[in-house]
Order: C-alpha cells, then sequence, then structure tokens
C-alpha cells in the first residue's frame, strides 16, 4: 500500500473520530503521531488532510450539498461523507493530485472502511 493510500485511511479514522466527538477537536492526531508503526509520509499526509478539511469545511460541505441530488449531509453515512469530506478537499485545493487519482482513492477508501453501497454512493 502506498503512503498516500494509507495516509487517507489514517485520516479517514481522525475525521471519523472527531465527528463522532465534536467538543474534542481532533484528538487523534498527536495520539497517533507519537506512535512508531506509520511512515511520516503517511501521517504528515493524514494530518494534511484532516487540517485541510477541518479549516475548508464550510466550503466542502457546500459543495457536497450542491452536488447531492436527494440526499442532505444529515442523512448520509459518517464513513461515506468523510471520505467525500476528504475527496473534495483534494480536488479542490491540491492541484498536485490528478482528480481521477482523488476519486479512485476515495472509492478504494470507500470499499474498504465502507458499507457495501459506499464504493458506488462515492464514485456518484
Amino acid at each position: 500500500m502506498g503512503s498516500r493510500r494509507l495516509g487517507r485511511e489514517i485520516a479517514l479514522q481522525m475525521l471519523y473520530a472527531a465527528d463522532m466527538n465534536p467538543l474534542d477537536e481532533f484528538p487523534s492526531i498527536p495520539r497517533v503521531k507519537e506512535g512508531d508503526e506509520f511512515p511520516f509520509e503517511s501521517l504528515d499526509f493524514a494530518e494534511e488532510l484532516v487540517r485541510g478539511v477541518r479549516d475548508n469545511r464550510r466550503r466542502i460541505d457546500g459543495v457536497i450539498t450542491e452536488k447531492s441530488k436527494n440526499w442532505s449531509l444529515e442523512r448520509m453515512s459518517r464513513v461515506d461523507l468523510c471520505i467525500l469530506r476528504m475527496a473534495i478537499f483534494e480536488l479542490l485545493y491540491r492541484a498536485d493530485i490528478p482528480k481521477n487519482v482523488t476519486i479512485n482513492e476515495a472509492i478504494e477508501v470507500a470499499k474498504k472502511f465502507g458499507a457495501k453501497d459506499s464504493p458506488s454512493f462515492i464514485n456518484g
């Protein structure tokens, strides 16, 4: 697995944890960084994704809301929503990552962490 894929998986878990406990702003970042089990490149990329989503969440959620027909943010699975937020952040703010790579990576992360229909939902 590539370091960026691992970074996306770590970021998804941090974003999900933050979504489940909004009073504790991204508590996972320092704890994850203390461990030696992940390459620094993956951790750095994960932290960039988490901070990027956090800092641009209003705009990101606006894009998701605008493009989601018959789906409100509240109706979406928390995992799917976190994956979408990461992907939208990459699409809007990371010109160095090809758009098709971002989309494919979001689908692959959804296959691993989401429900059975998550990959098709993310791809839609």
